[in-house]
């Protein structure tokens, strides 16, 4: 047995909030030593696509801070109105690029450049007849119990 240290992630959200967290702890324990594979399943898979056109939406994220005390004085369902997706991904995105904080884009880059394993849950594949196509290259495509044989033998097993 390997004296190396395993993270298990399995990824099963697609907006532009939920992608950082995997890529971010995947790249960094990637970076301190860590055998890393990310498990893509169900809607995560939408952070293995070529076009990320993530967004994050503000309806039912009551934790969300938003701009000019809004969370205060607007009420949820008022996120609801058309538009404010676009608005708040784009606000979001702004605030990360104003902060120095990496692209989703750029992290996942990172992790496939740091041998971070990113593997596309084949059956979440198939049952919604995706295009292998329009995910990007270097990926496995596998089922639970592939994830489930890494992940047994981890350190540290995250859901997100």
């Amino acid at each position: 047995m390997s004296d190396e240290k395993k993270l298990a992630i399995i990824a099963t959200k697609g907006t532009l909030d939920w992608a950082y967290p995997p890529f971010i702890l995947a790249s960094t324990a990637a970076a301190i030593g860590y055998e890393t594979q990310i498990f893509f399943t169900f809607y995560g898979l939408q952070l293995l696509k070529k076009d990320l056109n993530l967004k994050v939406s503000p309806l039912g994220n009551p934790g969300m801070p938003m701009p000019m005390g809004m969370d205060k004085w607007f009420p949820t369902l008022g996120t609801a109105l058309p538009g404010m997706e676009s608005m708040m991904s784009s606000m979001m995105k702004s605030k990360m690029k104003s902060k120095g904080v990496a692209s989703v884009a750029e992290l996942r880059e990172m992790c496939q450049e740091a041998e971070v394993k990113l593997i596309a849950c084949q059956m979440t594949v198939d049952l919604f007849d995706m295009d292998t196509s329009d995910f990007i290259d270097d990926i496995d495509y596998a089922g639970a119990t592939t994830f489930f044989e890494f992940a047994g033998e981890s350190d540290v097993n995250l859901f997100i």
